[in-house]
């Protein structure tokens, strides 16, 4: 069995308050992309998980969430035998688009359907969220308000057709160390999630960028200003909007039109601002789980 495991972008996120288990309240509109890691999996005689991935940097162990959710439903069902897992990863590590709780989401896709465990879409959402807060949105896919703590999912409107530029710049920023660094008090500008659902549900790509926004923005593009830089050529260079995904430090741009995203694309990567960039489109509400 192959996988795909949808990368995602973060059309607006908005922090609401510190809850008093320490967790953050959270609105964000959320939109997987055509970028996606790799998941082989196969079903064997010897009982347990065994995991392979293409860097060698990456844990193969229960530190890795596609371990950690293989496992939870293995031990959850009793499941008699093993199975053999290799990932390959091309969602940028650390990055802001969830390539981590997107591996774990297709491998609960990937378990369940190899041992034909039965379980719905929702009853692995259920479980999904006890590996991580993105993870149940990851199993869902497409357009959604997250909500909570990022677990409260309602689907939405298929957001209009789009090209998206990915840029990341070559360091990583932690989602703990984005969450320390951000003062609730602080935020001046919060980005118009309701209003934004009403422009996507009408269709309105043009507004809906206008009202896109990050609030940890700010606080991450002042340790790294080269944020900032990749923003401000996206948008020279024909994007509705350009943003930092999640935590960051990804940047992506909103393009109406391929030709221009290409053409921005090439001045990214000879500007070098970028170590990865990835040009794509969004997916249509659910994309592919299973290629075979």
């Amino acid at each position: 069995m192959r996988l795909r495991a949808l990368a995602k972008i973060n059309l607006g996120l908005d922090i609401l308050r510190k809850r008093e288990d320490g967790y953050h309240e959270v609105r964000m509109i959320m939109q997987t992309i055509q970028m996606y890691d790799v998941l082989e999996m196969k079903r064997v005689r010897k009982p347990g998980i065994s995991l392979s991935v293409n860097y060698s940097y990456i844990p193969n162990d229960e530190r890795n969430l596609v371990y950690k959710a293989a496992k939870l439903l293995m031990d959850e069902f009793q499941v008699k035998g093993g199975v053999d897992i290799h990932l390959e990863k091309f969602i940028p590590v650390a990055a802001g688009m969830a390539g981590g709780s997107s591996d774990a989401a297709a491998a609960l896709v990937g378990i369940n359907r190899l041992f034909k465990l039965g379980l719905s879409q929702k009853e692995l959402m259920d479980r999904a969220v006890n590996i991580g807060a993105d993870v149940p949105y990851c199993v869902m896919r497409g357009t959604a308000l997250a909500e909570g703590i990022g677990e409260k999912l309602t689907r939405i409107t298929q957001v209009p057709d789009c090209f998206v530029l990915i840029g990341k710049p070559g360091i990583n920023v932690s989602t703990k160390v984005a969450y320390e660094s951000l003062q609730l008090d602080k935020i001046s500008s919060h980005p118009d999630i309701d209003g934004m659902i009403g422009d996507i549900e009408r269709g309105d790509l043009l507004a809906m960028t206008q009202k896109m926004g990050n609030v940890f923005e700010p606080g991450i593009i002042e340790k790294y200003p080269v944020i900032g830089e990749i923003k401000a050529l996206m948008e020279s260079h024909g994007a509705l909007k350009a943003m930092m995904s999640g935590s960051g430090p990804t940047v992506f741009g909103i393009f109406d039109d391929r030709e221009k995203m290409d053409a921005a694309a090439e001045v990214l990567r000879e500007s070098r601002l970028a170590k990865t960039v990835f040009a794509t489109e969004v997916t249509k509400a659910g994309g592919n789980t299973n290629d075979k």
